[in-house]
């Protein structure tokens, strides 16, 4: 693929869409009308600066326009060449470009290699350099989470089969339940009952008497969920079975969790169907309650689904995700917007997230700005798991979401927000380990590939300095 990029006939798809003449979209843009004639016949191809005016004057997903979207495979390689052991060598951002451009394939067997040494280092480390069977090979769970990383989040085949469904269910516009329980009566002849004393499960099928079983204190949403839930397990495993087949995982471990994760894909598809959740996330501008409330599922139910609309032509804002336990463990994550997640160690300090066990039932706000420059609205709250009476386990964990801030107007978290005073914003890192920033006050360890000068007879908010 070249680095170069020619996409004359998407240009003229949004001139031509927002009713503009040549003169009139190439004055929008501030570039010449002959410059953009040559764009629109691929004779010359689009620059970065260019491609940003158009992002902001027409409101485009510039990750719409290219063949692929680069920017995650770039911070992930990035982040393994910041090892010690590629201490000799650091990267241009032009040599990354280059890589992931030209050479995709390789830059993916690199990170594979790559991990597979983390791996091997990390058991080496905890066994004492004893006892090791690996041969460095991911575990089930990191392939799956690498397999929807790599799709984007989104899954074509079970997302339109369960907006399909949900259009004729008339869902969100009727009760959920009674419509979910209904169809899985009518269509599967299964009878829904509530667990008895001592039952655990969330949800169990008794295929002998076709009953679904559920937790009896079970919340709405997570009942409709599990519903759905159901309902993929009965219809959707010939198509699960052929997409997880198709990406040639490992082990029959990872395949069996990749299907359990396509299941979860379905059911959240089928009570949040794409078309109506777009529409009402942008009526409602991304307000998280209101969504919730109107589709009668959990705000992290909301949360998930707006990471997941990446439907090519029909793309909704792009948004990062992250679900966070008290001790750092991201435990979900998707990003589909420039901010990555960090593969090894924990998330930086300074991000909001973990403000948001502070404050218990309160949608937290945050302006960030990363070391590269690239600016971020940051939401985060709160939220405990509980299905039971007093003493019932309630895990507690964060939810975090946000956008570029060239998005943030299509939010109301950022209403009354100074977007334009750059020292509102707050410095924040993807983790310590590959942090740029020398003087941060939160550092838990110097980033790779640094060198460190300690003074006796000075101490600043480090007890070391930081050089190249």
């Amino acid at each position: 693929m070249s680095g170069k990029l020619f996409i004359g006939r998407k240009f003229r798809e949004i001139r031509e869409g927002a009713r503009l003449t040549q003169a009139a979209f190439a004055e929008r843009l501030g570039i010449s009308t002959s410059y953009l004639n040559q764009i629109e016949n691929n004779q010359r191809s689009v620059s970065a600066s260019v491609l940003v005016l158009l992002s902001e004057r027409f409101s485009i997903d510039l990750s719409s326009l290219s063949v692929n979207d680069n920017d995650r495979v770039m911070s992930m390689l990035a982040e393994a060449l910041a090892d010690t052991i590629f201490a000799s060598y650091t990267p241009s951002i032009q040599e990354l470009k280059l890589v992931t451009q030209n050479a995709p394939g390789f830059a993916q067997a690199f990170l594979n290699a790559h991990q597979a040494y983390r791996r091997n280092s990390e058991q080496l480390a905890s066994l004492g350099g004893h006892g090791i069977d690996s041969a460095g090979e991911p575990t089930a769970y990191e392939e799956v989470r690498d397999f929807f990383h790599v799709v984007d989040n989104y899954v074509h085949e079970l997302d339109t089969a369960a907006e399909s469904l949900a259009q004729r269910l008339n869902i969100p516009d009727v009760n959920v339940t009674t419509a979910l329980i209904n169809y899985l009566e009518s269509q599967h002849g299964v009878r829904l009952r509530q667990s008895g004393p001592g039952e655990v499960s969330l949800r169990r099928f008794d295929r002998a008497s076709r009953t679904l079983i559920l937790g009896q204190y079970l919340p709405t949403p997570t009942r409709n969920f599990q519903i759905a839930l159901q309902i993929a397990a009965l219809e959707q495993e010939e198509t699960i079975g052929i997409i997880a087949d198709k990406a040639t995982f490992r082990s029959t471990d990872a395949r069996n969790v990749c299907a359990a994760g396509l299941r979860n894909y379905f059911a959240g598809a089928l009570i949040l169907p794409y078309r109506p959740f777009m529409q009402s996330a942008r009526d409602l501008r991304h307000d998280l309650e209101l969504i919730a409330a109107r589709f009668e599922a959990s705000l992290e139910q909301v949360a998930h689904r707006l990471s997941t609309l990446q439907r090519p032509g029909q793309k909704g804002v792009p948004v990062f995700f992250a679900r966070i336990d008290r001790a750092g463990n991201i435990t979900k994550r998707h990003s589909a917007a420039k901010l990555q997640f960090a593969r090894y160690g924990a998330a930086c300090p300074l991000w909001n997230a973990h403000q948001a066990f502070e404050a218990p039932n309160q949608i937290i706000r945050q302006l960030a700005e990363t070391p590269d420059g690239v600016r971020f609205l940051c939401i985060a709250t709160e939220l405990s798991k509980g299905r039971g009476g007093f003493g019932t386990p309630r895990p507690r964990y964060a939810i975090a979401l946000g956008c570029e801030i060239s998005y943030a107007k299509d939010f109301v978290y950022a209403d009354g927000l100074d977007l334009a005073n750059k020292n509102a914003y707050d410095p924040i890192g993807i983790s310590c380990r590959i942090c740029e920033r020398a003087n941060c006050s939160q550092r838990a360890v110097p980033p790779l590939k640094s060198k460190l000068t300690i003074d006796r007879d000075r101490r600043d908010v480090l007890p070391y300095e930081i050089s190249d």
